[in-house]
């Protein structure tokens, strides 16, 4: 039988409508087919991913426990400077000497216990022995009559052998007559006294 050449193309059209279709019916079965396969290809790479950050994660945990040497190490620095302090070798106090002169050495020329009302000004020599690398030296005057402080005065020193340190109390007016008495201490710790008497003639 013939088909006319309307047919013809109608069927043409309807085929390859058709063939369209069924085009599209794969395409759109394929995805569902298909998500196996995605599936599976990003899941390599996820697990290829995740080995990375766990051993870098690993890395840092284990310099955590690093520290502990280096805070060992750091309070032995802390310890060296308290040994490098240096100390006092058997410095003390030998001689006290009172007198109403020095000599160029400014150094007691005479031993006195007595001064005269007249005198302007009556000094003390310390004679001290051993090392220090410093110490301070005072001398305080006392009024023993009336129980009174006259003046306080200190001198920081530093000796390497026996040395002497000289302290002075002037008054430029009579001074009281009685008795009076002078402290040497060293870093605040009396060390040794001497007592005199100021009396006319």
């Amino acid at each position: 039988m013939k088909l006319s050449a309307r047919s013809a193309a109608f069927y043409s059209v309807t085929l390859a409508g058709l063939l369209a279709l069924s085009a599209c019916g794969k395409n759109e079965q394929q995805p569902a087919n298909q998500p196996a396969a995605p599936s599976t290809a990003p899941a390599p790479a996820s697990t290829a991913a995740q080995p990375a950050p766990s051993t870098t994660a690993a890395t840092p945990a284990h310099p955590g426990t690093a520290p502990a040497p280096a805070s060992t190490a750091a309070p032995a620095a802390a310890a060296a400077p308290a040994t490098a302090a240096p100390a006092a070798d058997g410095f003390q106090v030998s001689t006290v000497t009172l007198g109403d002169s020095v000599n160029t050495d400014h150094k007691v020329k005479k031993d006195m216990t007595t001064f005269s009302p007249t005198q302007k000004t009556i000094y003390v020599s310390v004679d001290t022995t051993g090392n220090t690398p410093g110490a301070t030296l005072n001398a305080k005057w006392t009024y023993l009559d009336k129980n009174q402080m006259i003046v306080s005065t200190s001198q920081s020193i530093i000796a390497d052998s026996p040395s002497t340190t000289t302290f002075s109390m002037k008054n430029p007016d009579l001074w009281p007559e009685g008795k009076y008495k002078v402290d040497i201490s060293v870093d605040g710790k009396q060390v040794a006294s001497k007592t005199f008497e100021i009396k006319k003639g």
